[in-house]
């Protein structure tokens, strides 16, 4: 399973998220959940980093999946929200098609 972890202080800005596991939908080079997700998640990380600029620190794991992104300017510039909420929008819509059995979000207040 993956895991999404998305992380918001108290008034609701997106402070970092994790992103762990593989989705262990089909066999390795068929698995279109785990795709779909890297899709979403490195594209995210690319867009914040090359279109809006934001500040963010990058740690990954391809063979065990794992990607951590931590922002490091709050609040975040507001397209960079966009993106965020673009990514949640993705994730959400995945662990309700294929189910928490694959793609499993939560949220964290830090």
């Amino acid at each position: 399973m993956t895991e999404i972890t998305i992380y918001k202080n108290k008034a609701g800005e997106y402070r970092k998220f994790t992103c762990d596991g593989h989705a262990s939908y089909a066999d390795y080079g068929q698995d279109i959940v785990c795709a779909a997700i890297s899709v979403l998640v490195i594209n995210t990380v690319n867009a914040l980093d090359e279109i809006t600029k934001e500040p963010i620190e990058v740690d990954a794991d391809e063979k065990s999946g794992r990607i951590n992104c931590t922002f490091l300017r709050h609040p975040l510039r507001e397209t960079s929200v966009v993106l965020m909420d673009s990514l949640v929008l993705g994730l959400n819509q995945i662990a309700v098609q294929y189910g928490k059995k694959h793609c499993k979000l939560t949220f964290k207040e830090v």
